[in-house]
């Protein structure tokens, strides 16, 4: 077994690496698709490689709801094979990564009786086909109890609600862990390195930072998942300039937990008939999505201001509360959903089923599919590599093997509840070593440099700590003092600090330029 560190400081070593062996596979992409290819590969005992154009789940991966959810609504639209597959691999999940699997209740409101039955015949299927344990089986309450665990739900049209237990977690740390599960096990990876160019052996990586790295890697096999980006890498091979996917937009927002005073996660009826979610964490409160069509691949697709009032006044209709002002919005995320087009369908109706395709030249790509299921479609993805190589592997096993963090019972004495609730849920059983190392915005800045492959302060601010979404202020205060300690490790003089931080306060300006302050 290799180390699970990923330093962002040996980013030479590994560049040269790349370019001096010859790969079984080669996986472009280091969002939850990739990274869980890149762990099964290299558990079967492939050798990997895996470049990711900017950090891993800086895309798609980390603007998710951030559940580990069966897709109950895939249900009413028959999909029964999707739901069974992500209705048990939540199960499995938890097995694996129980810090980043938090149960919590959903609730869904009732109008009548006849819709109460409906649901708990979708739940009954649902509960079958995921293996739900009998202690976790759905429950229906009546108005009172709704009343009583809810106080700010509007029960004047309701009877009731059905609750059942789901999964949140924190997406961008799922991707990170299998990132380096698959370094563990003995893959090379890298981020801030694009793939650019295919060549008739493999392909090539040119780094994004400024550094003049990059590498020519030889590969038997290219699997290309890039999410929303799939079809541009896809466009690198001669004839295969089509377009394959369709990308829609989501947008979540986050309020204070005093502001939205919630217990459970509540799915909320939107004026188009729509679902979203409005879902506790710690000392907040976010409420999503949207799903519109978008043009184009964006890292940071810029919100709406009808994206925005489309989650406030359904949340306003849902809730008895005040009409929630702009300047009482912590942050908000939005992203793109790489899904396979069906034209004709409107963006919630696109299946978020995963396909596969294999051009003439070989390069296998993959798209579509839900965060949930994403270690079943690896599994699925690196059996036809194996059977492309013609290679004895050893069987999949990631179904098994803990995911760094996740092995061991997480104890974190004498912290405040809610920071002892953000650390367990981003580091697991490593949480202690940040409180060793001081337990403060420069011990985790320098955690995430040193074994979290973080070479930029976004990486950290957004993705390794959650702290541009789930922090007072958007985590703007914390960016000096990451900036100080990411910078003394990997030689940024003032200038380069300076525009590290100008970087990450333009990000959040841009996010929030249809706010009215």
């Amino acid at each position: 077994m290799s180390s699970t560190q990923l330093d962002a400081r040996t980013r030479r070593q590994a560049f040269a690496e790349l370019e001096a062996r010859t790969f079984d596979l080669a996986v472009i992409g280091g969002g939850i698709t990739g990274a869980g290819i890149a762990r099964d590969a290299a558990m079967r005992g492939l050798s990997v490689a895996l470049v990711e154009a900017r950090d891993y789940a800086s895309g798609t991966s980390s603007r998710s709801s951030k559940m580990i959810h069966g897709g109950l609504r895939y249900l009413a639209q028959g999909d029964i094979a999707l739901v069974k597959e992500a209705a048990s691999e939540r199960q499995v999940l938890r097995g694996i990564a129980p810090h980043l699997t938090r149960l919590s209740p959903f609730l869904i409101p009732t109008t009548n009786m006849a819709m109460t039955a409906k649901l708990r015949t979708g739940l009954w299927t649902f509960e079958k086909l995921g293996g739900v344990p009998e202690a976790e089986k759905h429950e229906v309450i009546g108005l009172a109890e709704l009343q009583r665990r809810e106080p700010l739900m509007r029960t004047d049209r309701l009877n009731g609600a059905v609750l059942y237990p789901e999964f949140l977690t924190d997406d961008a740390r799922l991707v990170l862990a299998n990132i380096r599960s698959a370094q563990g096990a003995g893959a090379v990876v890298i981020n801030h390195a694009a793939a650019s160019d295919l060549t008739d052996d493999g392909l090539v990586a040119t780094s994004s930072l400024g550094d003049s790295l990059g590498a020519r890697i030889r590969a038997r096999l290219v699997v290309n998942a890039a999410g929303a980006w799939v079809d541009a890498v896809r466009g690198l091979e001669a004839g295969e300039g089509d377009t394959r996917l369709s990308l829609s937009r989501g947008i979540h927002l986050v309020l204070p937990r005093e502001r939205l005073p919630i217990n459970a996660t509540i799915i909320i009826r939107a004026p188009d008939k729509r679902s979203i979610f409005a879902v506790p964490r710690g000392a907040f409160t976010y409420i999503g999505t949207t799903d519109v069509f978008h043009d184009g691949a964006d890292y940071w697709p810029a919100p709406t201001r009808a994206d925005i009032d489309y989650l406030l006044r359904a949340t306003e209709a849902a809730l008895s509360i005040d009409p929630i002002g702009d300047a009482e919005i912590v942050s908000l995320w939005s992203g793109v959903r790489p899904l396979i087009a069906q034209p004709g369908k409107k963006a919630n109706e696109v299946s978020r089923k995963d396909e596969i395709w294999t051009s003439p030249n070989g390069l296998v790509s993959i798209a579509g599919g839900k965060l949930s299921a994403y270690r079943a479609m690896a599994e699925r993805v690196v059996d036809l590599v194996v059977e492309r190589l013609g290679r004895n592997a050893l069987p999949c096993s990631t179904a098994e093997v803990s995911l760094p963090g996740g092995s061991r019972e997480v104890r974190l004495a004498g912290l405040d509840p809610l920071a002892a609730e953000r650390l367990a849920g981003l580091y697991g059983d490593e949480a202690n070593e940040i409180l060793i190392a001081g337990g403060d915005v420069a011990a985790e800045a320098a955690r995430a440099v040193t074994h979290e492959g973080a070479a930029r302060l976004e990486d950290y601010w957004v993705r390794r700590s959650a702290r541009a979404w789930f922090d007072e202020g958007a985590g703007l205060a914390a960016l000096a003092p990451a900036a100080e300690a990411m910078g003394e490790l990997l030689g940024w003089d003032d200038a380069m600090k300076a525009a590290e931080l100008a970087h990450c306060r333009r990000i959040n300006d841009e996010s929030r330029r249809f706010l009215g302050e």
